[in-house]
């Protein structure tokens, strides 16, 4: 099976390990996984922004990008999303909008794909720590994923999944909100960050970077020893690897 990794731009430059994590995860499940070197940002903080047009020159660039691959993979769930948002930009343009269905019905988020495409719930993943999980927004409202993640996690080996107190929450990101509304983001991800000191986990998994730069730059500031981590970091680990 042919995937593309659509990597995102928090992963190219924030969480290059996620990146690489989530290559080395599907070559391990037997997928053939290319990188077209063309792609870009999906255009997500010009569509919110209101940029319509700007969004759009974005859309049509990552439509012609992906538009040989079999499958398009990504590590968020946020920029998943956006690519399947990208069909009602196009609404008078039907050569367009047709291309950005064909877009949206081949792209996956990295679990979704994992769990609906190749039927898995185990990755043999082995990881020894107490984590707890944070479901992002996009993610979930919007992409509809909620239980892929859990069951992934639930199977690997050695790490003790506890539940997050108010995980419907959201962690105070939403891309341009934390900039535009800093104060009642940084209110937010505090009540988030007390959410999780109630589990005593030694360890925030997530599945989308712009939350975790932003719940792990507060936990940073505040000097907790919590370590963030990207799923297909956890997913990917095998025997002898324990909390980093």
């Amino acid at each position: 099976m042919k995937v593309s990794l659509f990597i995102t731009c928090l992963c190219d430059l924030f969480y290059v390990r996620a990146g690489k994590a989530a290559v080395e995860l599907l070559e391990r499940l037997g997928c053939e996984v290319d990188f077209p070197e063309a792609q870009t940002c999906c255009g997500q903080p010009a569509f919110n922004s209101g940029y319509q047009k700007a969004a759009k020159h974005i859309a049509k660039h990552m439509i012609q990008v992906f538009s040989e691959s079999e499958y398009v993979v990504t590590p968020s769930g946020s920029c998943a999303y956006m690519l399947k948002e990208y069909e009602s930009l196009f609404v008078n343009e039907p050569e367009w909008q047709e291309r950005a269905q064909k877009l949206k019905a081949k792209t996956y988020e990295l679990t979704q794909f994992l769990v609906e495409v190749l039927k898995l719930e185990d990755t043999g993943a082995v990881f020894a720590g107490r984590a707890t999980y944070h479901t992002s927004c996009h993610m979930t409202r919007l992409l509809g994923v909620q239980d892929a993640p859990i069951k992934l996690l639930k199977n690997v080996k050695g790490l003790e999944l506890i539940n997050l107190p108010n995980s419907q929450d959201c962690c105070g990101f939403g891309g341009t909100f934390s900039v535009k509304m800093s104060s009642i983001s940084e209110e937010m991800v505090d009540e988030k960050i007390s959410n999780i000191d109630e589990t005593e986990a030694e360890i925030l998994i997530g599945a989308d970077g712009g939350c975790l730069m932003n719940i792990g730059g507060r936990i940073e500031r505040k000097g907790k020893p919590i370590k963030v981590m990207h799923i297909a970091e956890i997913l990917n680990s095998r025997e002898g690897q324990a909390c980093r």
